[in-house]
């Protein structure tokens, strides 16, 4: 009987639970929506609760169909940042805060001044955002303190399902580094910071690898959920280092291009971005054309893979970008491409791809919600420049996925300035279904894109770490090796690379000459 690896995905918008076989081979699965709470604007919040019930609703769906007495384990993946506050017992104290919550910029400023700039680079890997999970502990300190008061644990979304799972209370350290409370470099909780921002370390969860089993399947959850007791349940990761895992990104340089709402340009490391053969954001030079500083908003994390690390760049609006062209300017088309069966994109790029490189001068700045990488700027806002007579909806575009392409390369030429050598990029991601989007991006970024066989997502890669973890092979490399298939490879364009070329230094000139009137908007 063949056994069966189970993957794990808390996301923003519902749980998705993957159930694959040795080879890699996806035989079931099953998803759940659970809803998203706005209580004000720029406030994100999620019931752990929900997250809870619709994880054992498809854990009973995919054991029911498979047949509990063939899982070997089980991986969990999921939103990173998010905050879940328990109390002595182990009840949820208030809803948690997510990844996307815009509340904390005081709290951000108060930890850069506590902690220091440079020495939160060193220890943390990262600046002090507002989506990352230490300034929402502050928040709730200064905002809710008869709450704060009752914190005894706080946890990461994901493992929220583990103490529910095994009652244990433990964070992998990939999942960890989205905190801004782990010492990434030597992947535990880094006491100074601890010390600065007066945070008892006794609420925070056990520190384990991706593959390291943390527990076992309680009977209560074995009977909620449908899987055995017993079950082992390893760390797991954040939704970025499992994705990778499940792409097969477990050596030095090997790099993904992941294009959802946000793009995401991530590659692995063999030591710690942040202090990569002392080229770290205080060290290296910035690629020409961005700030001198924008080397420290790449981010770097412990990966799910032992004894690897990985540094990412994040732009807020790839694929976002595209679902405004085609909600905007192709709405009507889009309407009757749904009722006719077809694809409301392929109509966009279609007219994109009668257009030639360049868009006969027209460039678009993607940065519709602000922008995080090169340029940690709320305030920014996407743009057209160039704009003339001559200009088609169908140059719009091509300027659109241009400029996305574009924004990309910026965040791969900082992670290249960071020592990290990316000779491939395995893209993922809806985004990557279009033929004509390939190829700009091919040739705007300058390395090969490679396709994957399967492209499951988070959870596929979870499922991966509990099948290296539990022993069907020796290690993540050795399952990543017998369980992921790659598809085709998508060549550069020497000519079209080199019209991009030209292209990208006027891009960034055009950040430069817009983010004071970006503010002025806002306001």
């Amino acid at each position: 009987m063949q056994e069966i690896y189970i993957g794990i995905d808390i996301g923003t918008g519902g749980a998705r639970v993957l159930a694959v076989d040795r080879a890699g081979r996806v035989v079931a699965q099953a998803t759940q929506e659970y809803p998203l709470l706005t209580p004000r604007p720029g406030w994100t919040e999620q019931d752990p609760a929900d997250w809870w019930a619709a994880t054992a609703a498809c854990l009973r769906r995919v054991t029911a169909e498979v047949g509990p007495g063939r899982v070997r384990g089980v991986g969990l993946t999921g939103q990173m940042h998010g905050s879940v506050f328990l109390d002595d017992r182990g009840q949820v104290v208030r809803p948690a805060l997510l990844w996307n919550d815009q509340r904390t910029q005081a709290q951000c400023d108060e930890i850069t001044v506590r902690v220091g700039t440079d020495r939160l680079l060193a220890l943390a890997g990262n600046r002090a955002l507002t989506g990352f999970t230490a300034p929402k502990l502050l928040w709730l300190r200064q905002h809710e303190p008869d709450a704060y008061a009752r914190v005894r644990h706080l946890l990461l979304p994901k493992d929220y399902l583990r103490y529910r799972l095994t009652g244990e209370f433990a964070t992998d350290v990939a999942d960890a580094s989205g905190t801004l409370l782990l010492d990434v470099a030597a992947r535990r909780w880094s006491e100074p910071i601890l010390e600065a921002l007066e945070i008892d370390p006794a609420i925070l969860p056990r520190l384990a690898e991706g593959p390291e089993v943390t527990g076992f399947v309680t009977p209560p959850a074995a009977a909620e959920t449908g899987l055995p007791a017993g079950t082992p349940v390893v760390g797991g990761g954040g939704d970025q280092a499992a994705n990778a895992v499940g792409v097969g990104l477990v050596t030095e340089g090997a790099a993904s291009l992941a294009l959802g709402t946000s793009g995401v340009v991530f590659a692995a490391s063999g030591q710690p971005g942040h202090v990569r053969n002392g080229a770290g954001p205080g060290e290296a030079v910035a690629p020409p054309g961005l700030p001198e500083d924008s080397l420290s908003t790449i981010h770097s994390f412990c990966h799910a893979v032992p004894g690897m690390w990985h540094v990412m760049g994040v732009m807020l609006s790839s694929g976002g970008s595209l679902r405004w062209l085609r909600d905007a300017l192709y709405a009507r088309e889009a309407a009757e491409d749904r009722q006719a069966g077809r694809e409301p994109y392929d109509r966009v790029t279609g007219e994109a791809a009668t257009v030639p490189a360049g868009a006969e001068g027209l460039l678009f700045l993607p940065y519709l919600t602000g922008e995080r990488v090169p340029y940690p700027d709320p305030s920014a806002r996407g743009a057209f420049v160039g704009l003339g007579l001559q200009h088609t909806r169908a140059h719009v575009a091509r300027a659109v996925m241009e400029g996305i392409a574009f924004g990309l390369r910026d965040n791969l030429d900082l992670v290249r300035a960071l020592g990290v050598g990316v000779a491939e990029l395995r893209i993922t991601g809806g985004g990557s279904r279009s033929p004509l989007w390939r190829t700009i991006l091919a040739a705007a970024l300058g390395v090969p894109l490679r396709r994957m066989a399967v492209d499951e997502g988070p959870a596929f890669g979870a499922a991966i770490l509990a099948a290296a973890g539990t022993g069907a092979y020796p290690d993540v490399a050795s399952a990543c090796a017998a369980m992921i298939r790659t598809g085709d490879a998508v060549p550069v364009d020497p000519d079209l690379a080199a019209r991009y070329a030209e292209l990208l230094p006027v891009f960034r000139q055009c950040y430069a000459q817009l983010k004071t009137v970006f503010p002025q908007l806002a306001s």
